[in-house]
């Protein structure tokens, strides 16, 4: 049986098979096996970890300890109170014909982005004209119809991560602050700081910005370095914003103050680092990448109400939650029907009752005819049972987003 136990109850001899921290970008420790040392458990603590999942079938049982089922109910349950309340996004032009702009922009914005982070590593002038536009034109897409670019951040490629994940960033940082009725100006800076919160990466040594597998505890220091780098770099750059600098510096702080560079707590991180860091949390554990398969999107939204009050802003999880949807563009879900379906556009009323692409018959275990069905429109039956992994049914949902 796994349990999840608090970390003042881990003792040498139990058997971790997650160290539940994926919230930590580049984990360094293996995240399963038995503890053997007493300095083991006293460093998953100083790494900021809050509870681990044992298997006491594997090692020592945990009386204290919580079945992983009962985790999981209890994280559905909030999931779904947390998704009570209508997304509120407003739709002002069809998705059919956003999807085509939303594309143009999707692909300007890694050429650009990319282009200027290699342009300042190699000493160019940085001009940040561009970036304003770019930022400008990602709001307004997402102003006419936010599914298209939501859409969009689901196709993506596992050897092109840093930056698709930076224009993945700006696209949830543009819903996100679209829901929570920023102005202009501020969702522009922040727009911009998600674009270039990695730009600090360009002074990380190869050898550690690209190594496919595990960082050791050194490399791990050094890789942090990105996030005061980005900080200083966009502080002495001309016509950059406050907010820009400060989204970009606080992506990775947290709550308990285990976060970097500054390991700020609670209200000393601003609300902007507080709504960037669950964006960049869950863009970053639900996306496939070399060495790490990505969670489901509804397995990511859990993961943030789980992680909630120690390392992320428990009311902003939910507004995120509220703003994204209870099933995600991109999520694949089983219907009542018992056919499977890829969730393509969210209802603005009702988080229930998405746009779905229906591709498979899980009673017969067959593909069938590709069908687009709006679960709102009236005489429709079907309804959504539960969010699934495609990787259950051998299924690329990327063939089905567009």
């Amino acid at each position: 049986m796994i349990k999840r136990i608090p970390i003042s109850e881990l003792k040498v001899g139990m058997y971790i098979t997650d160290l539940n921290n994926d919230w930590i970008p580049h984990n360094t420790r293996r995240k399963r096996g038995v503890i053997k040392k007493e300095e083991t458990i006293a460093k998953v603590r100083d790494m900021g970890v809050k509870f681990v999942y044992i298997d006491v079938s594997k090692g020592l049982d945990c009386q204290d300890g919580e079945p992983v089922a009962d985790v999981d109910r209890r994280n559905e349950s909030a999931l779904m109170e947390a998704g009570e309340a209508p997304p509120g996004l407003q739709q002002h032009v069809p998705m059919a014909e956003e999807i085509v702009r939303a594309q143009q922009i999707h692909n300007q914005a890694q050429g650009l982005v990319g282009e200027f982070m290699n342009n300042i590593k190699i000493g160019g002038a940085m001009d940040v004209a561009p970036i304003h536009q770019l930022a400008d034109e990602l709001q307004n897409s997402v102003l006419r119809n936010a599914n298209a670019l939501s859409c969009l951040g689901r196709i993506r490629e596992k050897d092109n991560y840093l930056m698709e994940h930076s224009v993945n960033l700006s696209v949830l940082m543009s819903l996100f602050g679209n829901y929570r009725k920023l102005s202009t100006d501020v969702m522009h800076q922040i727009i911009v700081g998600a674009l270039l919160h990695d730009l600090g990466k360009i002074l990380t040594p190869d050898e550690i910005l690209n190594k496919p597998g595990r960082l050791s505890p050194e490399e791990f220091e050094v890789m942090k370095l990105h996030a005061r780098n980005s900080r200083d770099i966009l502080a002495t750059t001309e016509g950059i914003g406050e907010l820009t600098v400060m989204t970009a510096a606080q992506h990775h702080e947290r709550m308990d103050g285990s976060g970097y560079p500054a390991g700020l707590k609670g209200e000393e991180i601003s609300v902007y680092g507080r709504m960037v860091a669950i964006t960049d949390v869950y863009d970053a554990i639900t996306a496939d990448r070399v060495y790490h398969k990505g969670m489901t999107p509804t397995q990511g939204l859990k993961k943030l109400l789980e992680w909630s009050g120690d390392h992320l802003d428990p009311v902003l999880v939910k507004q995120f939650i509220r703003c994204i949807g209870l099933y995600p563009v991109g999520s694949l879900v089983l219907l009542e029907s018992g056919r499977l379906a890829a969730v393509v556009e969210a209802n603005e009323h009702d988080q229930r009752l998405p746009v779905v692409r229906v591709m498979y018959n899980t009673k017969f275990r067959l593909p069938i005819p590709v069908e687009t069905i709006d679960l709102a429109r009236p005489g429709t039956q079907d309804r959504i049972l539960r969010s699934v992994d495609p990787d259950d049914y051998k299924i690329d949902i990327r063939k089905f987003m567009t």
